[in-house]
């Protein structure tokens, strides 16, 4: 479905003007929310055992197996403009997220892996490894879509929005006024998207696709610029790192995408799986980066 067309049309009925439209349009992705529940064909398993290819080992960092997360079919996913998921097959997520929390920062990718599974793949439920608290409760996953925003995209007329623009960086503070700046309609267009697409208040077992979250995207920035100081293409003198951070941040954004986002059952952890958009549109579903949080 052309979503950016509908939001256009919808807009259009608005009186909105066709440049403030496209601009808008520019930030906002739809995500695709996964939760249990009734209401809806099931797209995906949460938790349980996974269907594997025959012949095809659970994956494992080193001896021991990753946990399974869940997995959804692509092919029942609504599909989402600019979000190149397979058309068809599954994916299959897999993370151990206390030793994936541990690496973060190094480089080392085995405590967390996406599987995809082709649709002509004869599969078979894989083995239960038998370790206690392993296996997840399972459940059928549902899926609604929903608008997303960057962070620094705020309004000026009440004291909430207020109160999210004095935690931005001055960089994204900057961003966020320019953007009200050149968006009169700023507020109906939000408020628009959220019709369309209202949010869901509930927690939900995971999100796919949208923006990468705040900290991940610091977090690929902060690595990036280090890379490229040590490799000699830049100096970034200390007292403008934090800057230089947030201006990497921004640019990163619009080449990433969050593939999958979840809260970890112990409630402590939370795990994100971020992926370029060529790789994506490519099928390179091992460039998948995961970068677990700590809540506590």
């Amino acid at each position: 479905m052309d979503h950016q067309g509908q939001f256009g049309r919808a807009a259009r009925e608005l009186s909105i003007p066709d440049d403030e439209i496209s601009r808008f349009t520019g930030h906002l992705r739809l995500s695709i929310r996964l939760g249990g529940g009734s209401g809806g064909a099931p797209v995906g398993q949460f938790g349980g055992l996974p269907r594997l290819p025959v012949g095809v080992d659970w994956p494992s960092a080193g001896a021991g197996p990753l946990p399974f997360i869940f997995s959804v079919d692509c092919a029942a996913l609504p599909r989402v403009d600019g979000f190149g998921l397979p058309a068809d097959g599954s994916l299959l997520f897999f993370l151990d997220h206390a030793e994936d929390h541990l690496a973060g920062g190094t480089g080392d990718r085995r405590y967390a892996r996406v599987v995809y599974v082709p649709a002509d793949a004869e599969t078979e439920v894989a083995e239960d490894p038998s370790l206690p608290t392993f296996v997840g409760e399972q459940y059928h996953l549902r899926a609604r879509l929903g608008a997303e925003l960057p962070p620094w995209i705020t309004t000026h007329d009440d004291d909430e929005d207020k109160g999210d623009e004095d935690d931005l960086s001055p960089f994204q503070q900057q961003l966020a006024r320019d953007l009200a700046r050149d968006l009169p309609h700023l507020e109906e267009l939000r408020a628009l998207a959220d019709d369309l697409w209202p949010p869901d208040e509930g927690l939900a077992s995971a999100d796919i696709g949208g923006y990468a979250d705040d900290e991940v995207m610091r977090n690929i920035a902060e690595q990036t610029l280090a890379g490229r100081e040590k490799a000699g293409e830049i100096v970034v003198p200390v007292a403008q790192w934090y800057s230089q951070v947030e201006q990497e941040k921004h640019r990163l954004t619009s080449e990433w995408v969050s593939l999958a986002r979840f809260p970890l059952a112990d409630g402590y952890y939370y795990g994100s799986f971020v992926i370029r958009h060529d790789d994506l549109a490519a099928g390179r579903l091992g460039e998948a980066l995961s970068v677990t949080d700590f809540s506590e």
